[in-house]
């Protein structure tokens, strides 16, 4: 089991690469409106900064919309594999325990055998 320290820790952690990425994925968007705009050399500075924006502002919503759907994805996906896990654990513990069993009655038996001769 982890202690509240370590898990604490994580939580820290994933905080810190969520925001890493995020800040990444906003520099990715501003590149890209950069890259789009330069397409466009007909707008004037002040229409430039307005594209520049929106499409900056589209980008983040986008991935936003993408992340949390991944997100929720990955929530999903852990429940569902928890579930089989838990599953799988029991059934090898119970092959485990009817082995253990059967090989303690053949063993009974073969020493009830052995001394009744």
């Amino acid at each position: 089991m982890r202690s509240a320290a370590e898990m604490q820790l994580d939580r820290a952690v994933n905080e810190i690469e969520g925001f890493l990425l995020w800040e990444a994925e906003k520099d990715r968007a501003r590149t890209r409106a950069e890259a789009f705009c330069a397409g466009l050399p007909w707008l004037t500075d002040t229409q430039r900064r307005e594209v520049e924006l929106r499409y900056c502002q589209d980008q983040r919503e986008a991935s936003r919309a993408y992340l949390e759907r991944i997100a929720t994805r990955s929530a999903a996906l852990r429940t569902e594999y928890e579930g089989v896990y838990r599953a799988l654990r029991r059934r090898l513990i119970t092959a485990f325990l009817s082995g253990t069993v059967a090989m303690v009655a053949l063993t009974t038996v073969a020493a009830i055998g052995l001394g009744a001769r």
